[in-house]
């Protein structure tokens, strides 16, 4: 069942990188090239909004799979949303269809990550040793499509115009969905079960609250409280509200013993780790999509590469180096380092990432070699390794039993809060002054990195055994 979970997941992952590798493209550039017109430093934050809002809505995706639906029916039904969000932004012009596909494919996509992962978590037991080697040959299958959805996409862009890019993912997602509709029955029986089903006289209750968050929002934009210039610090202060919610819920259910408490202790430092890297790596899709345009020399045999290409460096070394690092835990067992070690080595990495672009910085436009990104990323995919399928793998192994996929939704809020403020740094991000922004952002992951590993002995005693 991982094999199938794997080929889901993949296109799934094609339409979303493949949409997101030309839309910070299509927003800024004009509208005489086929864009918006938006100015860039609107346009880097509204990305980075929108790619915290598709972590962010992991709650209503993970809530619903554990208190109405269950799982595998959640996600089969936000794979559906995200579909129709990238025909909006194949059919529909302008503002009408980025606001649109953008919300439908954020909806969706929340639904379809924390359910993905929490159904993969269902094929082993908490303590099976090949656990973190599944999630890692799972993340394998998110990068495979995350590889060929820019290329594609990229493709369709420079041959036909963005609107051809966005109906490609479209297609990618709806393969994917007819495959899981074929094969969800085979899932295992926790994954259809509904681990803490919300009473029927509730139901009211919870829709009222619904309807009343759609008004606020609606007023909100209608009043100018909510605009595209202040939604990245919105979403941000939402992502913190929402895991200090979530951790006291958790904590207080009077259905969490006590080991499984303090379990949930020892996620809060990772979860704060956690954010800090992602609000570095997720700006491959801000500060580096855009270096990729103006500094990057993209011209291979006089023929000039689309700058979306640049997103599917990092997937080819994760295809590439995610078996290895799967083998590598799997083979030490026992003596591989503790999930808070390889956070910190997460951090650390990620800011040597940031630093190596130091050399390069300050030259003449498009003169960065194309060799020298690659190795760049290629630190940002070590990193990856390090942290991101070991998060997915310690959020469900930490969990408290009837918290299963909400635990990954927390998990899934780090890395809404860490893309959310990738937008939002890539703000003050100038080539002017890029040397500073670099050296700043990647001193600030190193010390993180360090603090970190310096707390792991204290972390490790509250994670009551869990590795």
């Amino acid at each position: 069942m991982l094999a199938n979970l794997f080929s889901v997941e993949l296109w799934e992952r094609f339409s979303f990188y493949g949409m997101q590798g030309i839309l910070l493209y299509y927003m800024y550039y004009s509208t005489t090239d086929g864009g918006l017109g938006i100015n860039e430093a609107v346009a880097v934050s509204l990305v980075g909004a929108y790619g915290g809002g598709v972590y962010l809505s992991t709650i209503l995706g993970a809530w619903l799979a554990d208190r109405v639906f269950g799982a595998e029916r959640v996600l089969f039904y936000a794979a559906a949303l995200v579909m129709l969000g990238h025909i909006s932004l194949a059919v529909l012009p302008g503002a009408v269809g980025l606001a649109s596909g953008l919300i439908l494919i954020a909806l969706g996509s929340g639904g379809v990550k924390a359910n993905a992962t929490s159904l993969v978590g269902t094929l082993y037991d908490e303590k099976d040793q090949r656990r973190d080697a599944g999630f890692s040959i799972f993340y394998m299958g998110i990068n495979i499509g995350a590889l060929i959805g820019p290329i594609l996409t990229g493709l369709a862009w420079s041959e036909y115009g963005f609107h051809y890019g966005f109906g490609l993912a479209a297609i990618g997602m709806a393969i994917g969905l007819v495959q899981y509709g074929v094969t969800r029955k085979n899932l295992p029986a926790s994954a259809h079960q509904v681990a803490n089903p919300l009473p029927k006289q509730q139901y009211m209750k919870v829709s009222l609250i619904a309807a009343a968050a759609v008004v606020v929002i609606v007023l909100a934009v209608v009043f100018d409280l909510l605009t595209a210039k202040n939604l990245a610090v919105v979403m941000a202060i939402l992502a913190i509200v929402a895991a200090v919610a979530y951790f006291v819920i958790i904590l207080s259910s009077k259905k969490v013993n006590r080991v499984e408490r303090r379990r949930v202790y020892s996620f809060m430092p990772l979860f704060i780790a956690s954010a800090a890297f992602w609000a570095l790596f997720q700006q491959q899709f801000t500060v580096v999509a855009m270096y990729a345009d103006s500094s990057l020399n993209r011209s291979i045999f006089g023929w000039e590469m689309p700058p979306s290409w640049v997103q599917s460096i990092n997937p080819v070394f994760i295809i590439i180096f995610a078996a290895v690092f799967a083998g590598v835990w799997t083979k030490m067992g026992d003596r591989q380092p503790s999930s808070p070690l390889k956070f910190a080595l997460g951090l650390a990495v990620m800011g040597l990432a940031f630093l190596a672009f130091i050399p390069f910085s300050g030259g003449a436009p498009n003169s960065t070699p194309l060799l020298a990104m690659a190795g760049i990323l290629l630190l940002f995919t070590f990193a990856e390794l390090f942290l991101s399928p070991i998060g997915l793998s310690v959020a469900t192994k930490l969990a408290p039993e009837v918290f299963r996929t909400q635990m990954v939704a927390l998990f899934f809020l780090s890395v809404s809060l860490g893309t959310t403020l990738a937008g939002w740094l890539a703000q003050f991000y100038d080539p002017e002054t890029e040397v500073s922004y670099f050296t700043f952002s990647g001193v600030t992951a190193i010390i993180l990195g360090i603090a970190l590993a310096a707390a792991t002995p204290s972390i490790k005693k509250l994670m009551g055994g869990v590795r």
